[in-house]
């Protein structure tokens, strides 16, 4: 085994440094402009994709950083720029991991290019599963699918909601229930391909932050994709309900399964983790230069203990937090097991630090932090969606609580 390190090889500094002079030159300069208008900011995505930042080759090639640390790093960067342009640009990822997590290899093939387009045609996709009365409680989804066999087509009806992309996306997966007898277990994806027949975009969502990440419902009625459109194909998932309804026999077996679906989502979250680094470090870097320029009493007010306890505060919570999410990233690559709800502490300690830090932001440069004219108001803003997606808070805490203490997850 190497020596240990927490410093990022020549490799990783190379495309850190990449990605913060695009976060830097692109979208720091048009953060505002795009969150004032609360649109998908086409040009700047155009502009990711040219320089290949935005491609499915590079975000596979971070994702299968032997360290762990790519995405990560990816994500601190781009959020550390602005929230809802990074939102939009790695937003489409969510569905393209979908895919890759449960398609099958032609299926991949064919539908994640789609997901992208290229430099002249950019397209987004979305990746369908939260609902009105389904959010955290998955095991409440309605979507249906049902299996035409005469025609060997899905029909999938029902109201998809908080929806990244959703509508204006080019390719769509879709989360559907098909068999409700099983729970989560019943549940299955699929790929809606450009310009199906019933599905349209249902309320376009105007939003406190990420303004400039399209977020909105997707409505499904009487939706007909044909059978290879279901990922992974039919044959596997048949076998897949034939082993849950046997376990679902077994109360310990049952418990089992919804574990390991646990397991699934705590091995994400560290990447929601970065994003909210990159957000709470973007506010604290401003605040510092502000605090080092701005003079009252004729001296600057980092002079002042009660402003430089706060940003020596801010900073150590920020490095925490990163600490916590390299942790976790680390361990997930290294297939080491969440024994302690690693990733679930990464997304909730990042979380709150950012929505904390960018308040103390807010309050480090007065009236101006209150104003639309400085960008630490904008950020703070942002910062509230880290303590709800990917699973709230609270939710977060349930977890780690329920792991420590030996008992299920429900």
């Amino acid at each position: 085994m190497g020596d240990f390190t927490l410093e990022l090889n020549d490799e990783q500094q190379s495309v850190r440094e990449w990605i913060h002079g695009f976060a830097a030159d692109v979208m720091r300069p048009a953060a505002a402009e795009w969150d004032e208008r609360e649109e998908t900011p086409w040009p700047i995505i155009q502009e990711a994709a040219k320089i290949g930042l935005y491609s499915l080759d590079f975000y596979a090639q971070q994702f299968f950083d032997p360290t762990g640390l790519g995405i990560p790093m990816t994500m601190e960067e781009l959020f550390w720029g602005d929230a809802g342009i990074a939102l939009s640009i790695v937003g489409t990822g969510l569905a393209a991991v979908g895919v890759l997590a449960n398609g099958t290899e032609e299926q991949i093939g064919t539908w994640v290019p789609q997901m992208y387009g290229d430099a002249d045609d950019v397209k987004v996709a979305a990746f369908c599963s939260s609902e009105p009365d389904a959010g955290s409680d998955v095991g409440s989804m309605r979507t249906r699918a049902v299996y035409d066999q005469a025609k060997d087509e899905w029909v999938l009806n029902g109201t998809k909601t908080w929806a990244t992309n959703g509508g204006i996306a080019n390719v769509h997966v879709v989360v559907a229930v098909v068999d409700p007898d099983l729970g989560t277990r019943g549940h299955a994806s699929f790929i809606v391909p450009p310009g199906t027949a019933g599905l349209s975009q249902g309320q376009k969502f105007k939003k406190h932050g990420i303004r400039a990440s399209h977020t909105a419902e997707v409505v499904l009625e009487d939706v007909r994709v044909p059978g290879h459109c279901l990922l992974g194909g039919k044959e596997k998932l048949d076998e897949r309900l034939a082993r849950a309804r046997e376990r679902a026999k077994s109360a310990e077996g049952g418990e089992r399964v919804k574990n390991a679906a646990m397991a699934t989502f705590e091995a994400s979250r560290p990447a929601v983790g970065a994003m909210a680094v990159g957000t709470a470090r973007a506010a604290y870097e401003y605040a510092l230069e502000y605090a080092k320029g701005r003079e009252q009493f004729g001296r600057p007010i980092i002079d002042n203990q009660g402003v430089a306890f706060q940003l020596a505060d801010m900073r150590t919570q920020i490095d925490a937090a990163r600490l916590l999410v390299w942790r976790a990233s680390w361990m997930a690559t290294a297939g080491r097991p969440f024994t302690s709800a690693e990733g679930s502490m990464s997304k909730l300690f990042a979380s709150e630090t950012a929505k904390k830090v960018t308040a103390q932001a807010i309050q480090i440069l007065g009236g101006n932090g209150y104003t639309r004219e400085y960008p630490v108001e904008r950020m703070h803003r942002d910062s509230a969606i880290y303590t709800i997606f990917e699973g709230t808070s609270e939710i977060q805490r349930l977890v780690i609580a329920r792991t420590l203490s030996g008992l299920p997850i429900r």
